[in-house]
């Protein structure tokens, strides 16, 4: 009996068993190239995650220990109530005491060298605005009630707060009120409200209403350093400035020869912490609703006549804003309230942001030795400032 043998299929062929390995090798690049480029694609998609999340992370770690180990000497952090906490610093002994109300998101570092001068007549208080340095930044939510018109980041809540924290710090009253730029806003509109407790105003720099109408001002403000300062604020968030600092690309504002480490150091975790940053973004956001603020409130309710008004300005101009602005700012600021005005002319401090550092301690004890001569300033156990 014979086996039926079946013909082989075409495939199974020797002719197309030859084929397969030359086939296999054209493909086996192929899905080796297909599997290197995915596994590149995952490692970079981990490097970027990575950038992301480590910088933020490590930056948020370092502030929280930095947060300690920075607090100004002899600062206290005061409890305000509406579980609001702000940073009060004060040296010196004598009345009245001299309150220091800083510029548009600046802490009170600005006022360093001042206080250290004025600190030997009376005693001088400095405070971060809440959001600021180590003043903790405010909830919408949180009000006294009596001031809900206010709006966060504006003068009206601002002086609100100065004013519970110089009652819960139990600050001799009367005393006198000093404010450069915004802190000038801030100034005049508390003297306004709150005359029975200040004494003297001593504006520094005021910056004067009109210029808030300008169209160049806006276009200034809103187009050119808004941005820059949400950028800064971007930046701070990431964790980007302090790389850029650690690097030696961002440097603070604040520095130089008379200005101690810990100052530069606390003015770089200033530059790094991204409350800090939001809260100077948000003033000088509202800087035109503060201006309205104060305008509307001298018409509602006048100076009190018991009150001196003293202006110290200076010839500094800012070369980043438009020369119109900068002779609108220049021409000073047109009080009728005043009682005198002082110019500081300083040609070698030619940087705006670093007026207060190197120009005014003399002005400002000029400023009160004109206040000592009409026996308004008096300090315990030492003579009056001399001009």
């Amino acid at each position: 009996m014979r086996r039926r043998v079946e013909a082989r299929p075409a495939c199974s062929r020797p002719e197309a068993t030859k084929k397969d390995p030359e086939e296999k090798q054209h493909r086996q690049p192929e899905a080796t190239r297909g599997r290197t480029y995915s596994s590149v694609l995952l490692n970079f998609g981990k490097c970027v995650l990575l950038l992301i999340i480590i910088p933020p992370f490590l930056n948020y770690a370092s502030l929280q220990r930095e947060e300690q180990m920075l607090l100004p000497q002899g600062g206290q952090v005061v409890d305000v109530g509406l579980g609001q906490k702000m940073h009060l610093l004060c040296k010196g002994r004598g009345k009245p005491v001299v309150v220091l109300d800083a510029p548009a998101g600046m802490s009170s570092d600005t006022w360093l060298h001042v206080q250290e001068s004025v600190s030997s007549v009376t005693q001088v208080c400095t405070y971060d605005r809440v959001g600021l340095g180590f003043s903790k930044r405010a909830f919408p939510n949180e009000t006294t009630g009596t001031e809900k018109v206010w709006g966060l980041s504006t003068t009206g809540r601002m002086v609100d707060d100065l004013q519970r924290l110089l009652r819960a710090a139990n600050i001799s009253m009367p005393f006198i009120l000093v404010g450069s730029e915004l802190g000038a806003l801030n100034s005049r509109f508390y003297a306004h409200i709150h005359d029975v407790q200040v004494s003297d105003l001593v504006l520094i720099d005021p910056i004067p209403e009109e210029v808030f109408e300008e169209q160049q001002w806006n276009e200034y403000w809103y187009g050119k350093l808004l941005p820059s300062l949400h950028a800064q604020q971007l930046s701070a968030a990431a964790g980007l400035s302090r790389i850029l600092i650690i690097l030696g690309v961002l440097e603070p504002s604040i520095k130089g020869e008379n200005v101690s480490e810990e100052v530069v150091q606390r003015q770089k975790y200033l530059l790094s912490n991204p409350v800090h940053q939001s809260s100077a973004v948000d003033e000088h956001y509202f800087m035109n609703e503060s201006a309205a603020q104060v305008r509307d409130i001298t018409k509602f309710k006048p100076l009190s006549s018991m009150i001196s008004v003293s202006v110290l300005t200076g010839d500094l101009f800012d070369q980043q804003m438009p020369e119109h602005l900068n002779q609108v700012l220049s021409a000073g600021f047109v009080c009728a309230e005043c009682r005198w005005t002082h110019m500081c002319r300083q040609p070698e401090c030619s940087v705006p942001v670093m007026a207060l550092v190197c120009i005014l301690p003399m002005c400002l004890v000029a400023a009160l030795s004109c206040l000592a001569q009409r026996n308004c300033l008096r300090s315990e156990g030492t003579m009056p400032v001399k001009g």
